[in-house]
C-alpha cells in the first residue's frame, strides 16, 4: 500500500472501502475495494475529507481483479452463454436457452489447481434453463500478477471450459406396454408422467400405442413408432426379468444397436438404452419412472435431447451419485441425485 495525495489517485487502485455520510440521506459505501479513482471521483472523495488515499501500487506486469475477470471468462464462456457486467473483480455466466450444461472438468481442475485463481461451475451435465446461472469467475487478490494469469489461460487450453447444447431432439413416440393398460383394466398414468418430462426438454410426443406384452406385437409397434419419424421412441414397463416383461427382447428384435439393459442408478436399475443406424434413440423404462420423483431417465434424458450420444462408460459413470435418497418432499434437481 502506497499513502497518496487525493488529486494524484487517477488510475490507482483503493485499498478499501470509503463510506459517504450524508445525513439524513445516505450512509454506506460510496467507493470499495478494489475501485480504480476516476478524474469524476476526486470532487467526491474531497468532499469526504478525504485528502489522502491508501492505494495499491501498479506496478508492471499486475492485472487488476476486474481486468483478471475478463481474462478468465474468456476462456470458459461459449455459445449460448450471456456475461455479466464485472463487480467487485467477479463476471457471471448464464443460460441464453435451455440445454445441457456441460464442463471440461480435467481442464477445470487444472485451473483451479493455480494458486490465486478461481473458476466455480453448476455440474456438468446439468439441464438448464434459460436465464440460470452457470458459472462465475474471479481471482483471490485485488491485484495479481500476469504470469499468474497466463499459467490459468495455457492450463484452459485453446478450447472454452464450458458448453451449453440447446435441445436438438425435437419428437417423440411411446409404446406403452402391458395388457393390463390395453385391456383397460387400469388408467395409464405412465405415459401422462412421461409426457411431461420430455415437454421439460421440448419435446412433443407424437404417437401413443397400446400393443398388449406379446414379442412380436410390441416389436410391431416400435417399428411403427419409428415410422412416425420420431427422434427418439420410449417403450414404458415390461422392464423387469419377468418372464412375460418382454420389451427389452422386444427392443432388440426391432432393429436397435443395445448400449446397456441395465444402469448403476437407483431408482432406474432396470433401464435399457439403444440407437438405430439412423440415429434414432430408443429407451426402455422401468416402472419406477411413473411413481418416483427423479429416476435414471430424468439424468439421461437432457443428454439425449441434446443430441449428446450416450456411452455405456457415462452410464456407469453415474454409480456415484445415482442413489436417490427417496427424500420427503423430493427436492429434485437441487439434491446430490445424478451428481
Amino acid at each position: 500500500m502506497k499513502l497518496i495525495k487525493t488529486e494524484d489517485a487517477v488510475g490507482h487502485v483503493l485499498c478499501h472501502d470509503l463510506t459517504q455520510i450524508i445525513k439524513g440521506e445516505y450512509k454506506d459505501a460510496r467507493f470499495r475495494k478494489g475501485h480504480v479513482v476516476q478524474p469524476e471521483d476526486i470532487p467526491v472523495l474531497l468532499s469526504m475529507g478525504k485528502e489522502h488515499l491508501y492505494i495499491w501500487e501498479m506496478r508492471p506486469g499486475m492485472v487488476h481483479e476486474n481486468d483478471a475477470a475478463e481474462r478468465l471468462v474468456a476462456f470458459c464462456e461459449n455459445e449460448h452463454m450471456v456475461r455479466s457486467g464485472v463487480k467487485e473483480g467477479k463476471i457471471e455466466l448464464t443460460a441464453d436457452c435451455d440445454g445441457l450444461f456441460r464442463v471440461n472438468s480435467e481442464k477445470l481442475i487444472a485451473v483451479n489447481s493455480i494458486d490465486d485463481i478461481m473458476v466455480a461451475t453448476r455440474h456438468s451435465n446439468t439441464a438448464v434453463r434459460r436465464g440460470d446461472k452457470l458459472a462465475g469467475t474471479r481471482v483471490i487478490p485485488l491485484i495479481i500478477q500476469d504470469e499468474v494469469l497466463r499459467a490459468a489461460e495455457e492450463a484452459a487450453g485453446g478450447a472454452p471450459l464450458l458448453e451449453l447444447l440447446p435441445y436438438v431432439k425435437k419428437t417423440a413416440a411411446i409404446v406403452a406396454t402391458g395388457s393390463e393398460v390395453q385391456k383397460g383394466r387400469i388408467r395409464d398414468t405412465f405415459t401422462p408422467v412421461v409426457r411431461d418430462k420430455l415437454a421439460a426438454c421440448g419435446i412433443e410426443t407424437l404417437s401413443v400405442t397400446y400393443p398388449g406384452d406379446d414379442l412380436n406385437d410390441v416389436t410391431a409397434a416400435i417399428r411403427d413408432a419409428r415410422a412416425t419419424g420420431a427422434d427418439i421412441v420410449l417403450c414404458t414397463g415390461g422392464m423387469s426379468v419377468d418372464p412375460d416383461d418382454n420389451t427389452p427382447g422386444a427392443i432388440k428384435a426391432s432393429g436397435a444397436r443395445i448400449v446397456t439393459y441395465g444402469a448403476p442408478v437407483l431408482p432406474g436399475a432396470m433401464f435399457l438404452l439403444g440407437y438405430y443406424d439412423d440415429g434414432t434413440v430408443v429407451m426402455g423404462l422401468p416402472g419406477c419412472v411413473m411413481y418416483a420423483g427423479a429416476t435414471v431417465f430424468d439424468l439421461v434424458l437432457p443428454r439425449v435431447a441434446a443430441g449428446v450420444e450416450v456411452r455405456k462408460s457415462d452410464l456407469v459413470a453415474l454409480g456415484e451419485g445415482g442413489l436417490c435418497l427417496g427424500c420427503k418432499p423430493c427436492h429434485w434437481p437441487n439434491c446430490p441425485f445424478g451428481k
